[in-house]
């Protein structure tokens, strides 16, 4: 499946747009207006941000709180530190791992959710960005025919972006 997208400045080019492509005889299921009144980014499917970093901090965290324990554990048995003597022996070094469970937890929130945030959201972020300033997007879904006349027609109408995608 292709995606287009053009972005547009304000609605009344995006409703132009969308009749130029419903005169030209495109299937109007696989247009769609984004935007105040129309369709959210959330309705369409653009992937959240926050949503994708969320998801990447939790799949860090599935390793790295155990490597954490582990490390934190096998750090307190090389060192032989007595930093909580009070809990005995073995409390001690099992102190030390939750410490390095909470280190590794912490290591994917940060790691983890910044990666998410910066590179699983790909082109949606700044669409949102642009939905959110008060743009408008037209995004055409179909084959490679239909996607490469959408892109003719919407040219005409100088979006600020024109982009196609192939969904994988």
């Amino acid at each position: 499946m292709n995606y287009l997208i053009a972005v547009l400045p304000d609605r009344i080019q995006a409703e132009a747009a969308y009749t130029a492509l419903e005169k030209e005889g495109l299937p109007m299921k696989q247009v769609s207006i984004l935007g105040r009144g129309y369709k959210t980014a959330d309705e369409f499917g653009l992937i959240d941000p926050n949503q994708q970093a969320n998801k990447q901090a939790k799949l860090m965290a599935v390793w790295l709180v155990p490597f954490g324990f582990i490390a934190g554990v096998t750090f307190s048995l090389m060192t032989q530190l007595k930093t909580f003597a009070w809990a005995g022996e073995i409390g001690d070094h099992v102190i030390g791992g939750v410490l390095g469970a909470i280190a590794g937890g912490m290591g994917s929130f940060v790691v983890g959710g910044a990666g998410g945030m910066a590179f699983g959201s790909g082109d949606a972020l700044p669409y949102r960005n642009r939905l959110n300033a008060g743009k408008f997007l037209i995004a055409v879904k179909g084959t490679d025919d239909l996607t490469g006349k959408a892109a003719k027609i919407l040219q005409q109408f100088e979006p600020e972006n024109i982009q196609g995608y192939t969904e994988t």
